[in-house]
């Protein structure tokens, strides 16, 4: 079998971009420990410019702790939370959201695409009687782009929460590839999630070019200081938060998380173009999601591409912020020739 020399498995699986490293470095002097140096505390001002409101930031040193600091400071123990049965925070982050809430219920609700519709929380949570024997809606959890590529489009999403408010629930957006909905939607930062009266957000930087620094956004800026307290708590304020934040701050400069995304959502068309008859979802991001038989799928990793199997019969490609017009056109033709 060839070595597998082009990844395709996720964008975890990425380079740290080289202003990422230049800023870090810049940061190695003294400075004030946690985050009380000039770096993090100019982090609320930078991202309220960016979003046309104000909102505090922390960072942290994983988007599975931004989504579960955020969820646990919307959410009691004993109320529950909305998403999609395949969001990250019910599928892939091994229990922290109820870790870090202290036990809030997920509550799963469906929708095509890994996107939820007001009519599919109403289904879920409409049934529930407001007594003590059952645990009551309190948040939405929403993802973009989703699990599975699709992108929120700002209609969607006022929609969305309009709904949640009439309801009585807060909104967490989860945007571990927030940048690469916005790429797609090729509106403001703010149309993607935050003008549409969602509490918190988890930016994700380290899928599209950092290292080790994510970014929650709180636009409820009450919870501010409850934010930073449970990032205490939860172990994630660390002693050298420099160079976390210097990361976020050179991801902002000139854009240069946009252009990661655009860069990602580029090559993922790339690819999806040599086999349209075989997509299983639009291609709105830069995750590709194809039917591939078992054979088919070795004679792919036989040629070196690496990638995940989605099903028995399919398969997940990821496009990164550095993959090249080589590498994406290389599977391209071989998945054409298929």
């Amino acid at each position: 079998m060839t070595a597998l020399t082009r990844l395709f498995v996720s964008d975890n699986a990425a380079c740290v971009h080289p202003r990422v490293w230049d800023a870090m470095r810049a940061a190695d002097g003294p400075d004030m420990p946690y985050d009380g140096d000039a770096l993090s505390q100019a982090l609320d001002a930078r991202f309220s410019a960016l979003f046309g409101r104000e909102c505090a930031v922390i960072w942290t040193s994983t988007g599975t702790a931004a989504n579960a600091l955020a969820l646990a400071c919307l959410t009691p123990p004993f109320a529950g939370i909305v998403c999609h049965y395949d969001a990250h925070v019910e599928a892939d982050e091994g229990g922290a959201p109820e870790f870090y809430t202290h036990g809030a219920k997920l509550m799963l609700a469906g929708g095509e695409g890994a996107k939820v519709t007001p009519e599919g929380i109403a289904k879920v949570i409409d049934p529930i009687r407001d007594d003590v024997h059952r645990v009551q809606p309190h948040t939405l959890a929403l993802t973009q782009a989703t699990e599975e590529g699709r992108v929120y489009s700002p209609g969607e999403l006022a929609a969305l929460t309009a709904f949640a408010r009439e309801r009585g629930l807060r909104v967490h957006l989860d945007g571990a590839r927030f940048a690469n909905a916005v790429a797609h939607l090729g509106c403001a930062p703010a149309d993607a999630g935050p003008a549409h009266g969602i509490d918190t957000l988890s930016f994700g930087f380290i899928k599209n070019g950092g290292m080790s620094a994510e970014a929650l956004v709180v636009f409820d800026t009450g919870l501010a200081m409850e934010a930073r307290r449970r990032r205490k708590r939860a172990g994630q304020l660390q002693s050298k938060g420099r160079y976390l934040a210097a990361q976020l701050h050179a991801m902002l400069d000139d854009d240069l998380w946009l252009a990661n995304g655009r860069a990602a959502n580029a090559a993922a068309q790339t690819i999806a173009q040599a086999a349209p008859d075989r997509l299983l979802q639009p291609v709105e991001a830069n995750e590709i999601f194809m039917t591939l038989t078992a054979p088919e799928r070795e004679a792919l990793r036989n040629q070196g591409f690496a990638f995940y199997d989605w099903s028995d019969s399919s398969a997940r490609f990821v496009t990164c912020w550095n993959t090249s017009e080589e590498d994406a056109g290389a599977l391209a033709a071989a998945l054409a020739a298929l």
